[in-house]
């Protein structure tokens, strides 16, 4: 994106408190795991709450897919989001947004696991199966956004072994997890991507289709998601709902209760402490090295074009990096 754009971005960024409307509504996005109405009734207490606290509405704008959330981001359409650690880069890099907040989940792990599932009862037995045979599988998988269901599994397993899942698979069904989770569950797929922290979600909401379900392929730890929020309000007013987001749910009593039941039906959160956007160095470090793997594979003209690629592919890196994590 264009400096001129970006500048853009940030100016539409400050017209929610600029232009003195105080009780304007907040506009949350998310990424629904089931229907959008069911995901907009799970946050509706902790965003009726962020909106007490804060003195003005909050309200949920659920999008079906990862494209449409992106976009909403890039066209300020959207003031707060929770998104995926490449979502959260892409809107710190180039939507005018901050990380305010992070994940963590009961089990105290700094992430959660893509993985592979197939059927117990299906042909597939296991990973070489997928890999050794090409033509022959039915793929489900993410859209190009999300961590666990494209990027971490081009990364960690296809891009490794030389694998175009264009030309490996016949078939592709692009779909949210859960969605993928049951097309494997009922035979419409025979592999799909999906994630640990999804998998445990689907067993409670789908218990008779997650028992047919096994995995094949775990990766190595992902970087959980975060709580974005666009630059052009007031530090107080970011320090406001990022105070409040780490404080939901870790207090004792009657009240803290209430509120850990609320986060439990939020993909399973246990906690939102407070963060910046040096959290995301680990996700830029693996879209870079996914980025660099696929200049290294891909068909060019040259070996000099190839190297060119490369050294800008270092540069970005870099620059990005920088921007992340400023020197002080």
């Amino acid at each position: 994106m264009s400096f001129a754009l970006m500048f853009a971005g940030l100016a539409l960024g400050v017209l929610p408190e600029a232009s003195g409307a105080q009780e304007a509504a907040l506009r949350f996005g998310v990424l629904p795991l089931g229907g959008a109405l069911e995901s907009r009734q799970d946050w509706k207490p902790l965003l009726d709450d962020l909106g007490d606290a804060l003195g003005r509405p909050v309200v949920a704008q659920s999008f079906t897919s990862y494209e449409g959330l992106r976009l909403a981001m890039q066209e300020n359409r959207v003031d707060l989001a929770f998104v995926s650690g490449k979502l959260a880069l892409e809107a710190v890099l180039q939507y005018g947004m901050t990380v305010l907040n992070q994940v963590v989940r009961p089990d105290g792990l700094p992430g959660y696991r893509s993985v592979l599932i197939v059927r117990k009862d299906g042909p597939i037995r296991d990973l070489d199966d997928v890999l050794n045979q090409p033509g022959k599988w039915r793929l489900g998988l993410g859209e190009t956004q999300s961590m666990s269901g494209y990027v971490i599994p081009q990364l960690q397993l296809f891009s490794p072994r030389n694998i175009a899942i264009e030309r490996h698979f016949p078939s592709e069904l692009v779909d949210g997890h859960q969605g993928t989770a049951l097309a494997v569950a009922n035979g419409d797929v025979d592999v799909a991507t999906n994630n640990t922290a999804d998998l445990d979600r689907f067993r409670t909401h789908f218990p008779q289709e997650a028992a047919r379900l096994k995995i094949i392929w775990e990766s190595d730890l992902i970087p959980h998601g975060a709580i974005v929020m666009l630059l052009g309000f007031s530090d107080a007013m970011r320090d406001k709902v990022r105070t409040f987001l780490s404080g939901y749910g870790q207090s004792a009593g009657t009240r803290g209760d209430a509120e850990r039941v609320v986060l439990s039906r939020l993909h399973g959160l246990a906690g939102l402490p407070p963060a910046d956007n040096r959290m995301l160095l680990q996700v830029l470090r693996l879209e870079y090295q996914l980025a660099q793997r696929q200049a290294i594979l891909g068909q060019w003209v040259s070996e000099q074009a190839r190297q060119s690629r490369l050294a800008r592919l270092a540069a970005e890196y870099e620059d990005q990096r920088q921007r992340l994590a400023p020197a002080p």
